[in-house]
């Protein structure tokens, strides 16, 4: 029996299906949800949220945000997320690159060294999410 996934973020409802399962990145680890879950409320943190459907899987890049599941229902409510087949690697590794330049520039304090860091921690959770399909896309294939 299938569990109702919704991911949703400020721009756009980012993923809307029934799925079989979801590991989430939670502000205090990964999180396992299955159909008929308890109910629970949860911060999330960064990282690479997973959903398999059928034997498939997919990924997303999830930062931050917060994670609702009922026993029929999980909602995602993210600041960000990202398909992993829809980030583009070269963009996501030029945002890297910039976001390390301004914190070794030593030119960043306050509120503009905290949104480096946020930039520079987005930057390396959607490189290690595309490079993981990458990975598992060639392993399928081979």
């Amino acid at each position: 029996m299938p569990i109702k996934l919704d991911i949703v973020t400020p721009e756009k409802l980012a993923y809307s299906d029934e799925v079989d399962a979801v590991v989430l990145p939670g502000s205090e680890g990964e999180l396992g949800v299955l159909p008929h879950h308890a109910p629970l409320i949860s911060t999330l943190g960064a990282g690479e949220l997973r959903l398999r459907k059928g034997g498939q899987e997919e990924s997303f890049a999830i930062i931050g945000g917060f994670l609702q599941v009922l026993p029929d229902k999980v909602v995602v409510m993210a600041e960000n997320a990202d398909m992993a087949s829809e980030i583009d690697l070269e963009k996501a590794q030029e945002a890297r690159r910039q976001a390390e330049q301004a914190l070794e520039g030593g030119f960043v304090e306050g509120a503009d060294l905290a949104a480096a860091r946020a930039a520079l921690q987005a930057s390396l959770i959607r490189i290690r999410v595309a490079e993981r399909r990458q990975h598992e896309g060639r392993r399928r294939h081979s």
